[in-house]
């Protein structure tokens, strides 16, 4: 089972939705405060909408992050954090945040990292073991595409490599390179189920038995603080292994 991020896995379906709505409700009032309401001239926000549009998040709650984030009323101020450490069985974890009050957002990630075995580091304890890199992703069902002639076209759009996996396509862009590219790769067609600029793992560890349990209690409990947009780590857990977790 190749490395997930944690927000693709399965949880309490409706719960886990409306984080992720909270999340790029954040995402979306970050990127229109920073750069305009207009997607079509601000492409941190064009990418947040697409991908609230993605998980089916009403077109209300889109314009009304817009909204708030560009009028006179609201002085909230988000900053992004990243946060590091260890988990059981030794695996890295970085925590990207999206907070007003840092202060509780430190102590709430400490908190899941000391409840669930693991230990919150220094900045740059575990970031050297991640690469941070442009990810555009193509369903390989919905767009049965030829291996060799998608290469072709990804590295002439500027992209440094395409992986293929079972289900999908993955394109890996530099990440001063990912709106070149996938600009370039949406006028020829292409079509992305995930696109994104994440920190993935040089390489990953393989987790099985209890600290692959505690490592998965560890994710959902990061799942459940609002604070968190995404966790990344290196952690490899088979797909048994997963069966049996449930």
């Amino acid at each position: 089972m190749k490395f997930k991020l944690f927000k693709d896995r399965k949880g309490k379906a409706d719960q886990a939705k409306n984080n992720q709505f909270v999340r790029l409700g954040r995402e979306i009032f970050v990127a229109a405060r920073a750069g305009g309401p207009n997607p079509d001239s601000n492409f941190a926000l064009k990418v947040a909408i697409e991908s609230a549009r993605r998980i089916d998040m009403p077109k209300d709650n889109i314009e009304r992050a817009i909204k708030k984030a560009t009028g006179d009323g609201d002085n909230v101020e988000y900053e992004v954090i990243m946060y590091e450490g260890y988990g059981p069985g030794g695996v890295a974890i970085m925590v990207k945040c999206l907070t007003d009050n840092r202060n509780r957002t430190a102590s709430d990630v400490r908190a899941v990292f000391n409840k669930r075995g693991g230990n919150m580091g220094e900045s740059g304890c575990v970031s050297y073991m991640f690469d941070e890199k442009g990810l555009l992703t193509i369903d390989r069902e919905e767009h049965p595409l030829d291996e060799d002639e998608l290469l072709m076209q990804a590295l002439e759009a500027g992209a440094e490599d395409v992986r293929t996996e079972e289900e999908s396509f993955e394109i890996i862009t530099h990440p001063h390179e990912f709106e070149k590219v996938k600009t370039e790769l949406e006028k020829q067609g292409l079509a992305f189920t995930e696109a994104s600029v994440s920190w993935t793992p040089q390489n990953t560890i393989k987790v099985e038995g209890e600290n692959a349990e505690k490592l998965i209690k560890m994710m959902d409990s990061f799942d459940d603080l609002d604070d968190v947009q995404d966790v990344y780590s290196n952690y490899e857990i088979e797909e048994d292994e997963m069966s049996r977790i449930g």
